[in-house]
This record gives C-alpha cells, sequence and structure tokens, in this order.
C-alpha cells in the first residue's frame, strides 16, 4: 500500500466507525420497536383494551384492515380510528405480565 492509501484509511476510519456506532445504537433499535407496534397492530382482536395515540382508552369492538372501532366510557361511546393510531395494546401487557408472575 502506498502512503496515501493508508492516510486514507486512517482518516476515513473513525467515520466509518461512528456509522456502525450509531447503526447499532440508534437505527437498528428504532427498527426494532417499529416492528413489534406493527404486530401489536396487527394482533389486536376484539375486546382488548387499547390507548389511541391521542390518549384515547377504549375496548375494541370491531377490527377491519385499515381501522378500528373502539368503545369509550361507561356511555358506551363508539369511534372509529385508523389502526396506525393506535399506540398501546394494554389487554397485551396485561397477559404478558400474568405470563411472568406464572413462571
Amino acid at each position: 500500500m502506498s502512503p496515501e492509501t493508508t492516510a486514507m484509511l486512517v482518516q476515513f476510519g473513525p467515520l466509518v466507525l461512528i456509522i456502525i456506532v450509531f447503526y447499532f445504537m440508534l437505527i437498528r433499535p428504532q427498527k426494532k420497536r417499529e416492528k413489534a407496534v406493527q404486530q401489536m397492530r396487527a394482533n389486536l382482536q376484539v375486546g382488548d383494551e387499547v390507548i389511541t395515540q391521542g390518549g384515547i382508552i377504549g375496548t375494541v369492538v370491531t377490527v377491519r384492515d385499515d381501522f378500528v372501532v373502539i368503545e369509550t366510557a361507561s356511555d358506551r361511546n363508539k369511534i372509529r380510528i385508523a389502526k396506525w393510531a393506535v399506540q398501546a395494546n394494554n389487554t397485551a401487557h396485561e397477559e404478558a405480565a400474568a405470563a411472568k408472575k406464572e413462571k
């Protein structure tokens, strides 16, 4: 190798290292979270308690391809929301916690 090639590798080495660190510390975990959220939305079932991105808590009444109908409060209001607006499924969290306690 010529000295110029070696100098160029030494100069770009830290940049490549920073890109690799960013991938493993930022990009990869974010993709894992997105995949888990998409799977949660795909596995919604009637009767699940969900929280929307707007903070509305309700029980799933109907599940379709691109929207969900939830029932809120004791006066049984029904709201049709887009599936992407579901932030969390409380029922799934409760079942996971119960499974951990059984073990």
